[in-house]
């Protein structure tokens, strides 16, 4: 009989060990596949969101976010927040709701702002932003808008904390729950580069895009007070014909 040995651990080693297996085993720690799960965000709140680690911190001179929502709410809410020691604003995607009805694509601090049209998201919604310096361009479904850029040779600095449920005002906080997202999010993917139209399609189309730098199928991710994770049906499956 073969045994498998261990290193004697003392009691503070034996409660940090404790610890990590309970984030983990909790969700609130780890990598894990995201297929057919979301992040649920069950009320407004100043202290509940999710923090995405990257693959890889940067620098960016292009990027792509890619992602699946809906909400309830009447008021604005923050969907993506990726800040910087020096930009709170480095890549963040906000809606403006009623009628207003105005998406937000903000980069580098520089803010365009994109006029919608009979958009109701109380319904699963897809939405992508691609950007590189001079080309902005908002995906919703399968509507394109389009903005060109005031800064050329803009880059997002190293060092990004990137999380969904709150906006930060600061590098990595300073979060109001005015600004809060309450709803469920699924298949949040992110590239350093910025995606063709027909790369676009292809995530509206199908689930199996993976982003280089957020890969919901490999998610790195830390959970944060009131969030859960759910299983998530596809409202709009593909039919065989």
């Amino acid at each position: 009989m073969e045994f498998l040995c261990l290193p004697k651990l003392d009691s503070q080693d034996f409660d940090r060990m404790l610890i990590w297996l309970m984030l983990w085993i909790s969700g609130a720690l780890g990598q894990r596949d995201m297929e057919d799960k979301l992040f649920a965000f069950p009320k407004e709140s100043s202290t509940s969101y999710v923090r995405l680690l990257p693959e890889y911190s940067g620098p960016f001179s292009e990027a792509t976010v890619c992602m699946r929502f809906h909400s309830n709410l009447t008021r604005e809410y923050s969907l993506f927040s990726l800040a910087t020691l020096s930009r709170h604003n480095a890549f963040l995607l906000y809606y403006y709701p009623g009628k207003r009805n105005q998406f937000l694509l903000s980069v580098d601090n520089e803010d365009h702002y994109y006029d919608l049209q009979g958009n109701n998201f109380t319904e699963w919604t897809s939405i992508c932003a691609t950007w590189n310096s001079s080309t902005w361009v908002l995906w919703i479904d399968a509507t394109k808008y389009n903005k060109n850029g005031k800064q050329k040779d803009v880059k997002i600095s190293a060092n990004p904390i990137i999380i969904i449920g709150q906006e930060q005002d600061s590098y990595g906080g300073n979060f109001k729950a005015s600004e809060s997202f309450v709803g469920e999010i699924t298949d949040v993917n992110m590239w350093n580069k910025t995606l063709t139209d027909e790369n676009i399609m292809d995530y509206f189309a199908t689930d199996e895009m993976s982003g280089n730098i957020i890969n919901w199928n490999a998610l790195d991710y830390k959970v944060f007070e009131d969030v859960n994770i759910q299983p998530y049906v596809d409202p709009y499956p593909c039919i065989s014909v």
